[in-house]
């Protein structure tokens, strides 16, 4: 479940929906009542009582459980209310007081609530260790269920569904039931948040008992409260079956709420409004109507009110127009509140402007005249200053630049180097989104670069270089100025940045070549960004100046080609060799391309999900800045949400769980994606345009054996490039035959979709691994019948691979086999042949052939088969678990397209990651290894010094599993990331992939 902002109570005291103490605090100041005097008011507990308290603390004596078992059945209820308050504190600090439970549970029967509700607290931490013990307490229960005193039968209800033992919750059907309809709304609101917990327990008992259906009626309730806690728990029920349509909400319903909205509590207006969130309004007017009743809420003292409010608000601000003057109106009442909330301690802050962030990324003219509450103080946290420092620059334009700008410089001479670095990029950042200060800019980082400070240098050279490409042509005369700082730099960035320049203005450079030789003399020891802008950077100064550069060119080819480990730098080596010694003149169109403008903000959280987070204002999936699917683990669904489509848009209003999520709303500027976003940067090399058939579904689809990619370079004809015409009449030698991979000798026609083809045919003949036999079924459970065994996948064909052997005295014969109906139908293909009678002490080795088309039954876990085997002497039963990569079959290697498709079509919450260990392989060593066993590579990219490996496998029942594999080169820890219309496979694949990579 995902929190608003707010924290559960100790666990001591069991999870309420209705007293969950706020992280934005309440604005009544009050505290949680004593836990050894729960009949107390708060403002009764002072250090006073404490210090009374404290008795019941005091160290253990000789024999104290035998003391307190007396003075537990003492017929004086004083005597008896100390000695429960002793066992109390006992538990609180850690003792074990179980061998008490039946006296105890014996003092439940007292109309002393303050007694009562110690007896209770005990019963919750012990019920689950003492099952049977626990069902004495029922009739205590069925009869507080029925007490004149409304406190005693909400305590009743409580403590009912925080007992969490199977034997009792049938028991106690009856007694929610008649709370549910109980005439006091105490009872019912604590009733209402106990049927959530019964569901927990026990899903099927809850539905059948049909006690949603009585929540449900609880919406319509006329206590604000009950409503609120009806609210409550069916969104958690909700949120557990996303597929369930619990919370029907209609116009009627939505309007019971916001009356309730009114008159609940801090934390009932929370699960209202964030249930309002939820619901789709039929058009503009109604979306308007449950705006105008929401935005009182924004003045609320809790700013987790104050954030859910703004969610529901901006969510249905797209169904409006525009044109509406309350369209404006809204934008004028969204400001204030959200900054108030920046007077809040530090903490709170950064969480207001975490949903800051989003909200100006969505709707930057809420807060366009607000830039001065972003302005850093200087007793601010650094998270807190770097946050607000981002804000400042999404908030830059032409009217206030000269402001920010101003702020930003100051900032640069600070003490805190991060933030130091952070403002500095805020200059170029501005530099690049407001034009009009672009000259201001470069001469303020000129400014810095005189100060000659080195980490302030090193981020002013990486941001001119954006300037650069932002506005070419304009501000390269100050080249001369970074050129005096190359000795200084020693960061990866800044030397790469550096390199970029140099190599892209080489002509307006005298000494460019001696610049870039002085960076070759340790190439080696470069990081790899450094070392790929160097190879690109003398390409393009040999392309400019070619008489005096040819040896200095030959000489990073040679050592990107055959001196270097790194795939991509190799890659990138053989490329330009080729380029360069076949077609010079295509060389110079490639490398010397026209570069295009970049885009004003390059760190946009890209559109979809944009719109997601803004449907988790308030939750941590805001503060994260990433969707619920990417940290939430467990069993429990996450649902996606979109934001409503705009009015007058031709989509349909949907529910905002089914919202189509693939197309960005409208005025959102041009992204380019983060270098991580898979989606991004996945093969846009040689994308053609969208695949527009139908999503693929999980039924088998034949495929045949063709080669997906087109046969890839190895079907191309070879050519020879030795005799090839040279650059501007010299001798450039294509690169030596030895050093060259087998399928570069083909001419470059396939374009670069071809290099990234790493297998020409489909499957393979080498077989997927095998696991060495082990003992299946042992002699003595089988009168002398020893069974190991294994499993194999070759050429396409299952076999379970047996050893028998016969431990007893006599002769074993007639010997069959016979398997239970599994998850993915296996079964014999046929009969266990057996040629011979097995004698003692003789062992026999059998490859029994199986197929797919079996009886299917889902078993747990997914891979575990059930075996019978019998023969002459008994029937012998024994189960096993299968590894599932001998279901992967051999055409499993999908198209490149339609992969790019199905992993958009696959919901996030279907993402699966999971972490390799102590594997220290290569990428290119592990694509191989992992094509034996019928998982394809269809790509690989390097990101930021990470091989990304793109793969898909095939299930025999048809199943496609995508797959993202990360490799850091040097880290033995891999990072793999699965997407599957079955996630419930996942968790199997990843264990296939351990056992193939480390064997």
């Amino acid at each position: 479940m995902l929190f608003s902002l707010e924290q559960e109570l100790p666990p001591v005291l069991p999870h309420r929906a209705e007293e969950k103490a706020p992280l934005l605090k309440p604005c009544d100041g009050t505290s949680p009542p004593s836990v050894l005097n729960p009949s107390l008011p708060s403002s009764a507990t002072n250090p006073g009582t404490n210090m009374t308290d404290s008795k019941y603390f005091t160290t253990t004596k000789k024999g104290e459980i035998f003391e307190l078992k007396a003075e537990l059945n003492s017929d004086k209820k004083e005597k008896k209310k100390e000695a429960v308050k002793k066992v109390i504190a006992s538990m609180t600090v850690g003792k074990d007081v179980s061998a008490l439970f039946p006296d105890v549970v014996n003092c439940m029967q007292t109309d002393n609530l303050e007694l009562k509700k110690l007896v209770y607290l005990y019963l919750m931490n012990y019920a689950k260790s003492q099952p049977d013990m626990a069902i004495m307490a029922v009739n205590t229960f069925v009869k507080d269920c029925e007490d004149p005193n409304p406190l005693i039968r909400a305590l009743a209800v409580r403590t009912m569904g925080c007992i969490r033992v199977d034997k009792i919750t049938e028991y106690l059907c009856e007694p929610l039931r008649k709370c549910l309809k109980d005439e006091d709304p105490y009872v019912r609101k604590t009733a209402a948040v106990c049927v959530a917990k019964l569901h927990d327990i026990n899903a099927q008992l809850v539905e059948d008992q049909g006690f949603l259906d009585t929540l449900k009626d609880l919406i319509s309730d006329s206590n604000p409260m009950v409503v609120a806690n009806a609210v409550a728990a069916l969104s958690e029920i909700a949120e557990s079956h996303p597929s369930s349509n619990l919370l029907d909400l209609n116009p009627q319903s939505i309007n019971k709420l916001l009356t309730a909205l009114n008159e609940c509590t801090e934390w009932g207006q929370i699960f209202i409004l964030d249930c309002l969130a939820n619901y789709m309004p039929k058009d503009d007017r109604e979306a308007q109507s449950i705006c105008e009743r929401v935005t009182p809420r924004l003045s609320h003292a809790n700013s987790a009110v104050v954030l859910s409010a703004v969610k529901v608000l901006m969510k249905f601000m797209e169904m409006l127009s525009k044109d509406l003057d309350y369209y404006s109106t809204l934008l004028k009442k969204l400001a204030p509140p959200l900054v108030t909330l920046l007077s809040a301690e530090p903490e709170l802050q950064y969480v207001a402007l975490r949903n800051i962030n989003l909200i100006v990324q969505k709707r930057p003219e809420i807060l366009k005249h607000e830039m001065k509450v972003f302005f850093v103080k200087y007793n601010d946290p650094i998270y807190v200053k770097l946050e607000k420092l981002d804000i400042m620059i999404r908030l830059a334009s032409q009217a206030n630049i000269a402001q920010v700008l101003a702020e930003l410089k100051e900032y640069a001479t600070e003490v805190d180097v991060d933030f130091v670095r952070k403002a500095v990029r805020a200059i170029g950042r501005c530099a690049i989104k407001v034009e009009q200060s672009a000259e201001r800019c470069v001469s303020t980082l000129l400014d810095l670069i005189q100060t000659k400070v080195n980490y302030v240098v090193q981020e002013a050279i990486v941001v001119i270089k954006d300037i650069f490409r932002k506005y070419p042509n304009k501000y390269e005369s100050v080249i001369a100025t970074l050129c005096e700082n190359l000795d200084s730099l020693d960061e990866p960035e800044a030397r790469a940045a550096m390199i970029w320049i140099v190599g892209e203005y080489a002509e307006r450079i005298d000494n460019a070549d001696e610049l870039l030789e002085s960076f070759l003399e340790g190439f080696h020891d470069e990081s790899t960004q450094v070392q790929l802008q160097l190879l690109t950077a003398i390409v393009k100064l040999f392309l400019k100046k070619p008489t005096e550069t040819q040896e200095l060119v030959q000489q990073v080819l040679s050592l990107a080609t055959q001196d270097s480990d790194n795939p991509d730098l190799r890659d990138r080596g053989y490329i330009y060799w080729r380029l360069l010694s076949t077609d010079p003149v295509a060389a110079k169109e490639v490398v010397l391309a026209e570069k295009p403008l970049i885009s004003e903000e390059t760190d946009l959280i890209e559109p979809t999900l944009l719109d997601e987070l803004i449907c988790y204002i308030g939750t941590l999936a805001s503060v994260y800045h990433k969707p619920p699917s990417a940290f939430v683990e467990g069993s429990r669904g996450v649902v996606h949400k979109s934001l409503p489509p705009r009015t007058g848009s031709s989509e349909s209003a949907e529910s905002p769980e089914t919202a189509p999520t693939g197309a960005p709303p409208s005025e959102q500027p041009a992204v380019i994606p983060a270098q991580g976003d898979l989606l991004g940067d996945l093969l846009n090399l040689d994308l053609g345009p969208p695949v527009s058939g139908p999503p693929l579904t999980t039924a088998p689809v034949q495929m045949g054996a063709v080669d997906l990619l087109g046969g890839g370079l190895d079907s191309l004809p070879r050519g020879d490039v030795s005799g090839s015409p040279a650059m501007g009449g010299a001798n450039f030698a294509a690169p030596p035959a030895g050093t060259m991979p087998a399928n570069l000798g083909a001419p470059l026609g396939g374009g670069l979709g071809d290099l990234f083809d790493l297998a020409g045919g489909v499957g393979t003949l080498s077989g997927s691994y095998v696991a060495p036999k082990a003992v299946w079924l042992p002699a003595m459970k089988a009168k002398g019948l020893e069974i190991s065994g294994t499993f194999s996948r070759q050429v396409g064909s299952i076999s379970m691979d047996l050893l028998l052997t016969n431990k007893a005295l006599q002769v074993m014969s007639d010997f069959a086999i016979q398997f239970n109906r599994n998850s993915f139908g296996l079964a014999p293909a046929a009969p266990l042949q057996v040629h011979a009678p097995l004698s003692p002490n003789q062992t026999v080795e059998i490859s029994l052939p199986l197929n797919t088309v079996g009886s299917v039954m889902k078993m747990d876990p997914l891979n575990n088969l059930q075996v019978a085997v019998k023969n002459n002497i008994d029937v012998f039963y024994f189960s096993t678990l299968y590894p599932l990569h001998i279901l992967f079959v051999e055409d499993g290697k999908m198209e490149r397209q339609m992969f790019l498709a199905t992993w958009k079509d696959i919901p996030n919450e279907n993402e699966a990651q999971f972490q390799i260990k102590d594997c220290p392989l290569n990428a290119e060593a592990v694509s191989s290894k992992l094509q034996g066993s019928n998982i394809f590579t269809i790509a690989k990219r390097n990101v930021e010094g990470q091989d990304m490996l793109y793969q898909s496998l095939k299930l025999t029942n048809g199943i496609w599993v995508l797959a993202e594999l990360r490799v850091q080169p040097g880290n033995p820890t891999f990072t793999l990331s699965l997407k599957c219309r079955a996630p419930e496979v996942s968790q199997h694949v990843y264990q296939a992939y351990e056992t193939i990579l480390k064997n």
